[in-house]
């Protein structure tokens, strides 16, 4: 356990491996910000979190319950996680006195929800009461606080890419981290920038919850986080995470995440074995080859590679998929959990020369 990090239990009933429990599942394999203690999923308890989600072993233990994890654990840690993203957004009654015994045991709560417990009198009290406090991750700032788009993103000259996909919980987060970390150990300075909860929980120094901010204010902000990056960090690279897709009839946040942050390229991520949209499983997932028409024309930029989500493939089908889209579609394809990201280093890098003789210097 990193001494630096903070102590945190993640709460992800019902939904630790699943789509809902993406929260959860990002945490558990990645977080600058908090060291994740264990998990609370009753129908996974005594199983190990890295088993669930890699197939290996991490020492993050499976709880039934609250009070397991904390007779487990003997101290407590100091927050307590809403670690899934459901569609509705807001929280059970079960899930409310879950909480309270959270902040009863002395926890800060971190809230990923539209749900705002900030807002919330019994909160409120609750939290007085328990000398904790509570961190609504997607409030926004007050309404005066928010910026319109200003057109200061013109000004960022480092290369901006893109990692949208085909449907929401589909890795686009995830490719996005291991990507910028990957240019980093390369030799660029690569910074991410976040546009989801999940990614800011995680300790993404720069970004914002888009789909809890008004519509008018949304693009702004997404070019603020953006110039903000640039401006503080002097980046060679900087690449946003996308949320949801550009044709997903639910979601809006693509369509800003384009008009706010104008990427120069775009990674699009894709779940070849997903027939249905994720949460709609009446609606057909698009065709890849849709997608890549529909982003280009709406951003005009270019789809310049492939990233995969092997959920329900085995690896033959998964290698057999990479070497098919890369011979149909001319783009570098790999799935960056199980293939690694190099191809997507080596793209970005030969399409923007620039990046290229700055990895030559540092070789």
């Amino acid at each position: 356990m990193d001494n630096h990090l903070k102590t945190a239990i993640v709460y992800c009933e019902k939904n630790f491996g699943k789509m809902d429990g993406k929260t959860a599942n990002g945490l558990v394999r990645y977080s600058e910000e908090y060291s994740i203690l264990a998990v609370i999923d009753s129908t996974l308890a005594g199983q190990d979190a890295g088993e669930i989600l890699e197939g290996k072993n991490n020492d993050i233990p499976i709880f039934q319950d609250l009070s397991q994890a904390l007779e487990e654990l003997k101290v407590p840690p100091k927050y307590f996680i809403y670690g899934m993203a459901p569609l509705e957004g807001m929280l059970s009654q079960q899930e409310r006195g879950v909480f309270f015994h959270a902040m009863e045991k002395g926890m800060h709560i971190i809230n990923g929800l539209h749900e705002f417990l900030t807002d919330d009198e019994a909160f409120i009290q609750k939290a007085k009461t328990c000398n904790v406090r509570i961190i609504d991750i997607r409030k926004p700032k007050e309404k005066k606080e928010l910026k319109l788009f200003s057109g200061r993103i013109f000004d960022v000259k480092c290369p901006k890419i893109a990692v949208l996909g085909t449907d929401s919980a589909i890795g686009k987060r995830t490719t996005a981290r291991i990507l910028t970390q990957k240019l980093c150990k390369s030799g660029l300075k690569a910074v991410l920038v976040g546009t989801g909860q999940t990614a800011l929980i995680q300790g993404a120094r720069y970004g914002v919850a888009l789909d809890a901010i008004p519509e008018q204010f949304i693009s702004g902000e997404m070019e603020a986080a953006v110039v903000e990056a640039y401006e503080t960090e002097s980046p060679d690279v900087i690449i946003i995470e996308g949320q949801g897709s550009l044709s997903h009839p639910a979601y809006l946040s693509s369509c800003f995440i384009i008009r706010g942050s104008r990427p120069d390229a775009i990674i699009i991520q894709h779940a070849p074995a997903r027939k249905m949209l994720g949460d709609y499983p009446n609606i057909p997932m698009p065709s890849i080859e849709s997608e890549i028409e529909l982003l280009e024309t709406f951003s005009k930029s270019k789809v310049i590679a492939i990233a995969i989500n092997h959920e329900n493939m085995s690896e033959d089908e998964l290698d057999r998929t990479i070497v098919d889209y890369e011979e149909k579609f001319k783009l570098p394809t790999t799935d960056v959990l199980l293939r690694g990201s190099d191809k997507l280093v080596g793209r970005i890098c030969t399409l923007f020369p620039g990046l290229e003789e700055k990895l030559k210097h540092h070789l």
